[in-house]
């Protein structure tokens, strides 16, 4: 059963130690659980961390029930609009073209590093951080969401069905389609809409995916096969001028199914 509860809360991370913490979750959850590896792990100190981090703000899901040193169980990274141009780039922008949401003129936030411990996946602990987030995107009026969102595995045929679902049905609009780029792109409508297993598809999703489909989420065109990191990726955007999506962001996307 996923862990819930009065325990659980949730505020940003305050200084190094906290960053610190939010980084050894990500490699207990991207490395030992998921199979990552590459130039942001570090298996001696058991941290996975890149450049991008001191211009984040971090989210941090606490379960206070737990010894002191061991309270952060999620973590999600924002990034803003001022934190890329002090980073150069947003971290999404090694796999993505992001000219279309750049050239859009509109205040932009991208989300990343999205984990938690298995134990708090599918409870009210998915629902607690994106509480957080909705009230954050309230106060910064923020108006594209937007991040990398991985299917586990580099395997693009095994993913077919689900990839080709998302390309067919939740396409963005051509106004905000970021699109993979470099070596590692691949296309994702591989099968004819005619041809798609719907319930193959969706069952095969990851539940965050699912999750932001469902409060009127779109993809990019194509996906990022990382090697690096065991898995394919895909450009998630929210669109916070639709009012269904402003609406469905408090209602919080489940992380359930």
């Amino acid at each position: 059963m996923p862990v819930s509860g009065p325990d659980l809360s949730v505020r940003f991370a305050t200084g190094a130690e906290d960053i610190l913490a939010a980084q050894r979750l990500r490699y207990q959850v991207f490395v030992a659980e998921c199979g990552g590896d590459g130039t942001t792990v570090d298996h001696e100190l058991q941290i996975e961390r890149d450049r991008f981090d001191p211009y984040c703000d971090h989210l941090l899901l606490m379960d206070e029930s737990r010894p002191k040193s061991d309270q952060i169980v999620g973590a999600y990274r924002l990034m803003s609009q001022k934190g890329a141009e002090s980073a150069g780039q947003y971290y999404s922008e090694t796999e993505f073209d992001l000219g279309p949401l750049i050239g859009s003129g509109r205040k932009l936030l991208e989300l990343g590093r999205t984990c938690l411990r298995p134990e708090y996946r599918g409870g009210t602990a998915m629902y607690a951080l994106w509480s957080a987030l909705a009230r954050y995107v309230d106060e910064q009026d923020v108006e594209i969401l937007f991040g990398a969102a991985s299917f586990s595995g580099t395997d693009t045929r095994a993913l077919a069905q689900p990839l080709s679902y998302l390309h067919h049905h939740h396409l963005a609009p051509p106004e905000l389609r970021v699109a993979a780029r470099g070596a590692q792109a691949v296309v994702i409508d591989v099968i004819d809409k005619t041809e798609l297993d719907r319930r193959a598809a969706i069952t095969s999703t990851p539940a965050l995916i699912k999750g932001y489909l469902r409060i009127g989420g779109f993809v990019g065109q194509g996906a990022w096969v990382d090697r690096d990191f065991n898995t394919t990726d895909i450009c998630m955007l929210l669109d916070t001028r639709v009012r269904s999506t402003r609406q469905a962001i408090y209602r919080s996307p489940r992380g359930d199914s």
